[in-house]
């Protein structure tokens, strides 16, 4: 209980690990060693030393920037677009920026083949951070190419998660190294046995080309995210291109995350210039957008409570796709206060698991939202991965971050919040589409769920904290 309470945790959370320390009083002690204690002070500090006047100058580039681009302008509809802006700005430094052009891609061999041709053609510098890094057919095209343009003189950085990546080993990056070009594990990854932390992973997906160019979403690099598993089948997610100065953003990300992830100081970077080149392209109508960053290193869920604002300031729809539902009391209680407001609110999720327990309990809290007037849509065309919210046909977000605990609290996560009605209708359209695929969920589904089935549900609802 002493080892429990020391954190600041919410109740839930508490409860779940008193549980299992309780019930399994050996194998529970070490799960906790390993993957319930907080993210260590070290590596909080790594992450604060950042150059806060540089991040402040070229946010004022991005600020002065704006004044010459035409952009739609949603605030005008909604007030809680304002304070949204102001919310990001004050605790995570993340400027509006209006100068940017964006391209969605739903599948992943479109998304790949579009991001080779904006590699090979990098001039100075390519920067890549991924979760999942395979190595496979698509993982060793993209290595070559990170290959060959190190071999030209680009400036190739890249940092991955080796949970994510168990089979990227050294020999896997040997050459691009040998090329002149630098990779490092995420920080959480260092030292696992000795600071035993295990729950913390990078799970951000962002391309940075030329310091103009930027790319983030669901995707992650591998055979499967290219429809060519099995067991999954079509993989449907949602990545996006941006070009503009919200790539800023992106990069002072990949900056901070690196310097504090390498272990020598002379291979720390500096927020050069040539990392933050304004868009050379004419863009005369922009899209107002919003990148933000959250993590275990800040004290609060930024991103999630970013979505609570969103979901509070519908006044028609709330459309979500995620491949997992498992929401925290503040969620739910968003979710819920907009269906009893009369707010159109559907959620989409996968119809079969790539995680046993996160299924369960996605089941369970599909089962409880539905029983309670939110439409729940089982995507059956493969298996759904991507992350996005549309409210009204008006504002619209994307990114790495699931509707799960997880996502709010443990991981390492990026997403795009966009003031634009154009996008937002897209992303309406999209959905409109996946419906297509889908089972809704219904009471009679749910009553013919098994006694055993139902179990689960509950049982994987109960650990759903420490998932």
């Amino acid at each position: 209980m002493v080892t429990v309470f020391r954190k600041p945790r919410n109740i839930t959370t508490i409860w779940a690990w008193l549980l299992t320390l309780i019930f399994l009083p050996v194998i529970g002690f070490l799960i906790y060693a390993f993957c319930g204690r907080g993210i260590d002070g070290e590596t909080m500090y790594r992450f604060e030393q950042g150059d806060a006047e540089r991040v402040k100058e070229i946010n004022e580039i991005i600020q002065k920037d704006n004044h010459h681009v035409e952009h739609n302008e949603p605030d005008q509809l909604y007030p809680a677009v304002q304070s949204l802006v102001k919310y990001f700005k004050n605790l995570d430094e993340s400027p509006l920026a209006i100068r940017n052009e964006l391209e969605f891609f739903l599948d992943g061999t479109e998304k790949f083949e579009r991001l080779f041709v904006d590699l090979r053609q990098a001039q100075k510098t390519i920067h890549v951070e991924y979760y999942a890094f395979f190595n496979d057919h698509i993982g060793n095209r993209f290595m070559r190419i990170l290959e060959e343009k190190a071999a030209q003189g680009v400036e190739v950085r890249m940092i991955y998660d080796p949970w994510g990546a168990p089979k990227t080993n050294k020999k896997f990056f040997e050459t691009l190294i040998k090329n002149g070009g630098q990779v490092t594990p995420f920080i959480t990854s260092r030292n696992i046995l000795a600071k035993t932390r295990l729950n913390y992973h990078l799970h951000r997906k962002i391309v940075v080309v030329d310091g103009a160019i930027s790319w983030t979403g669901g995707f992650n690099v591998g055979d499967q995210y290219l429809g060519e598993s099995e067991r999954f089948g079509r993989w449907r997610d949602t990545h996006g291109r941006i070009e503009g100065t919200a790539s800023f953003t992106l990069q002072e990300i990949f900056i901070r995350d690196w310097n504090a992830s390498v272990t020598n100081k002379s291979d720390k970077m500096s927020y050069l210039p040539e990392y933050f080149v304004l868009p050379q392209k004419q863009i005369k109508k922009g899209v107002a957008m919003q990148i933000v960053a959250d993590g275990p290193d800040s004290s609060e869920q930024i991103i999630k409570d970013g979505f609570v604002r969103l979901i509070l300031a519908a006044e028609k729809s709330v459309w979500i796709q995620s491949p997992y539902l498992v929401p925290d009391e503040t969620m739910i209680s968003a979710i819920l206060i907009a269906v009893r407001s009369g707010i159109d609110v559907r959620i989409m999720i996968p119809n079969m698991p790539d995680h046993p327990f996160i299924y369960r309990a996605t089941q369970y809290y599909a089962n409880y939202l539905h029983q309670r007037g939110v439409k729940i849509y089982h995507y059956a065309d493969g298996f759904l991965h991507a992350k996005t919210i549309v409210v009204d046909d008006e504002l619209a977000t994307f990114g790495s971050t699931n509707q799960d605990i997880r996502s709010y609290e443990l991981n390492f996560e990026v997403s795009s919040f966009i003031y634009d009605p154009e996008v937002a209708q897209l992303f309406r359209k999209i959905f409109e589409e996946d419906m297509k695929e889908c089972i809704l969920l219904t009471d009679e589904i749910i009553a013919g769920q098994s006694h055993w089935l139902t179990f689960k549900q509950h049982f994987s609802r109960l650990l759903s904290p420490v998932l």
